[in-house]
């Protein structure tokens, strides 16, 4: 349902755009639209999450989807040794399979303009990550959970979490993103909160985002900490939105 959401979402977007002159065809999309159809299908993906989550009256509060916070300076542990351990696995894999470059930031049009540049970055550091993990983990890895436990549940989910990026990456690139969302799915499980999956798909993103750039390692920090601060910034206003509940936020127990 995301996946068709997303296709329905990008067609209510381009094809207006084609009818004001855009030079829209199957091999190509302008940048901007490409921006725009990216943030619908992200959106996309939580909408179908939500749906399922109230299919047949059933009550979904922001809590059941990983939104309650956690023990910080544990999670920040979990958080390091994870992006340590991924960049360790993807720079192995990458030595031994010579995997090609993303083509997904020219796309974007990174290179067009600085404002294209910016809007890239917010999309695929911040808007992406937080859409990604409330569906994937905050949903599918929770209901599987519930079906044969989270050992079968994060496989399944970092699998799906791979091949939802095909088309995006390389597909040599597919097995180091299945294996990132098992970590998240871990990640997940042992503190009982989305945020620090934000915080480790964020991340990831950014570094990855300032390579394609070709950036300096004080760059590629600066996105990293603005990305990290638009996803709190969104958080907060969600949470004085009262979309996020703050009294259930440490009575639940990692992974329940």
């Amino acid at each position: 349902m995301g996946v068709v959401l997303a296709a329905v979402g990008g067609l209510l977007i381009d094809i207006p755009a084609l009818a004001l002159g855009a030079d829209v065809t199957s091999s190509h999309i302008p940048a901007g639209l490409e921006i725009a159809d990216t943030a619908v299908q992200d959106l996309g993906f939580v909408l179908a999450a939500v749906f399922f989550a109230q299919l047949g009256g059933r009550s979904a509060s922001a809590a059941q989807f990983g939104l309650r916070s956690t023990r910080l300076w544990r999670s920040v542990r979990l958080v390091a040794v994870t992006v340590i351990a991924f960049l360790a696995f993807s720079a192995s894999w990458a030595a031994a399979f010579n995997a090609p470059k993303e083509k997904l930031l020219e796309q974007l049009g990174t290179g067009e303009s600085v404002v294209l540049l910016l809007l890239s970055a917010a999309l695929t550091c911040a808007l992406a990550p937080v859409c990604e993990e409330l569906l994937f983990r905050g949903f599918i890895f929770a209901a599987l959970r519930n079906w044969r436990g989270p050992a079968l549940a994060a496989v399944i989910t970092g699998i799906l979490f791979g091949a939802i990026h095909a088309g995006s990456a390389p597909a040599i690139d597919l097995v180091p993103l299945a294996v990132l969302g098992v970590a998240l799915c871990a990640l997940y499980q042992r503190t009982g909160s989305i945020y620090p999956c934000f915080a480790v798909h964020s991340l990831n993103n950014s570094l990855a985002f300032g390579l394609l750039e070709e950036w300096n390692w004080s760059e590629i920090l600066a996105l990293m900490v603005c990305a990290l601060g638009l996803i709190w910034a969104a958080m907060l206003a969600m949470r004085r939105a009262g979309l996020i509940a703050v009294d259930m936020a440490a009575n639940i127990r990692p992974g329940g």
